[in-house]
């Protein structure tokens, strides 16, 4: 199937899926069109081959695919632009904290209704995106699959494990952005150049998630295959549980998914 897509609010995570759909092949440019309030803001996208535009409901009736990206607060405005259109579309919100009940409230029984939580390496390919229905759909999720599968892995999750997700995969990304941070400033310390130690610390990561992914391994069994009696390695993963390392990123994640369901 042809896919034509309409993100309605295109702030950083709507920008990140409409490039990284464009790069993957699989959909072209002129085959997104993307909505803003101020659309001035989308001119570089314009440059790119997007559509833009500030009418949602124009996107929405060209589209066979309406994914939902505004702020959760201007979610029910939306909603209300698009409804009579959602029964011959699918419809993806990757809008936090909304549930799929209160969409289908907004849009009617008969909507195909998929919630979605990626984060913002869908624009390099490599996201991890949950997806959860409401009601068997299979139609709705095959092109969630596809779309989303384009831009990195998905996985499929009970609605109610949303709020979790968004801890471990949306602001997780930043989690494993500062630990890559934290690397180069080590790497500056013992000698490298700022940008060295950067490109050091970021593909060595890139490598670990790799190893794990590729491998189907648990980090452990890899962690085991670097660490030899009295090394240097193991001295400084000691180093790193003696200062609460695995704690910090434990409670980093606790509070963040704490903070998600607050918000709801």
């Amino acid at each position: 199937m042809e896919h034509r897509v309409a993100i309605l609010g295109t702030g950083n995570l709507g920008r990140a899926m409409a490039r990284g759909w464009a790069a993957s092949g699989l959909l072209d440019a002129n085959a997104i069109h993307l909505t803003r309030r101020h659309v001035e803001k989308l001119a570089d996208l314009s440059e790119e081959g997007f559509r833009t535009g500030s009418d949602n409901r124009a996107a929405a009736e060209a589209a066979t695919c309406i994914v939902v990206a505004v702020q959760p607060p201007q979610v029910a405005e939306v909603l209300d632009e698009i409804a009579d259109l959602a029964r011959d579309r699918v419809v993806i919100s990757v809008a936090t904290g909304v549930t799929l009940e209160s969409v289908r409230t907004a849009l009617g029984e008969d909507a195909q209704l998929v919630r979605a939580m990626p984060n913002t390496a869908v624009e390099t390919l490599s996201s991890m995106t949950c997806l959860a229905l409401d009601r068997p759909g299979a139609e709705g999720l095959a092109v969630a699959e596809e779309l989303f599968g384009a831009l990195g892995r998905t996985l499929v999750i009970d609605e109610e494990m949303m709020t979790p997700a968004t801890a471990l995969c949306a602001c997780g990304i930043a989690f494993f952005l500062r630990t890559v941070r934290a690397a180069a400033q080590g790497g500056t310390e013992i000698g490298f150049h700022a940008d060295e130690a950067l490109l050091l610390a970021a593909q060595t990561a890139r490598g670990a998630a790799d190893l794990i992914l590729a491998g189907d391994t648990h980090p452990e069994s890899e962690i085991d295959r670097v660490t030899t009696p009295r090394g240097c390695t193991i001295a400084g993963l000691n180093e790193l549980e003696h200062q609460g390392f695995s704690s910090a990123m434990i409670r980093g994640i606790l509070t963040s998914s704490r903070r998600a369901e607050e918000l709801l």
